[in-house]
């Protein structure tokens, strides 16, 4: 298993560059008894409740494109403080990453109460999801009730079938007319395979409406 070593202080003092040493030769130690294989290491002087942590986001980084199975720590507190830890902690176990820490000599056992909000937050983020494929679904009914016909726009698609090219500005104008938002026609035109954003929607729109002489708020 690949593993990434990730020490941090909390303050600049020339005094802590100790601690950092002692840190990653710990858990060098650590992943030798686990056998695991260690890729990175990483230095970092940064407040434990500062989410924009450079060595951090590089960890993220590495667990997303799959190149790490453990994240090696002093012990929890290095990952994080307060909210920072739990944000960290749910994207890491979104990527199928564990934590493996000195203190427990081995996997991070959290708290019930800090399990109780990863699994508050899982269900949150999951229930996102269900409520933004459904809007995608309703903008997709209210779009083929009000005359789109998606069949007749298959030629945009390119080769690999992925993107289409043209964002249809007669499709944005219908589904405007339908009293849709721009966020739901953004969020309509994606669930048909169109790569476009709330932002290009509207831009989309007020160049249509100005070409033809008419203003919008």
């Amino acid at each position: 298993m690949n593993a990434v070593i990730y020490c941090r202080v909390s303050t600049e003092k020339e005094t802590q560059a100790s601690s950092l040493e002692r840190q990653e030769a710990e858990l060098n130690r650590l992943a030798d008894h686990f056998n695991f294989n260690v890729i990175y290491s990483i230095h970092e002087r940064k407040s434990g409740y500062d989410v924009d942590r450079e060595g951090m986001l590089e960890v993220l980084d590495m667990a997303k494109e799959g190149k790490m199975d453990v994240l090696l720590v002093q012990d929890e507190t290095r990952i994080g403080r307060g909210s920072a830890k739990i944000a960290i902690l749910h994207t890491l176990g979104k990527y199928n990453v564990k934590c493996f820490t000195i203190s427990e000599q081995g996997e991070l056992q959290l708290t019930e109460a800090d399990s109780m909000v990863l699994e508050i937050v899982s269900l949150v983020e999951d229930y996102q999801r269900k409520l933004h494929n459904a809007k995608i679904k309703r903008g997709m009914r209210r779009a083929v009730d009000g005359g789109y016909r998606p069949e007749k726009n298959l030629t945009n698609l390119n080769q690999g079938g992925r993107e289409k090219k043209e964002i249809p500005t007669e499709e944005i104008v219908r589904l405007r007319n339908l009293e849709l938002t721009f966020q739901e026609i953004a969020t309509t035109l994606q669930g048909f395979g169109y790569d476009v954003s709330k932002a290009t929607v509207h831009r989309r729109y007020q160049d249509h409406i100005n070409k033809n002489g008419r203003t919008e708020d």
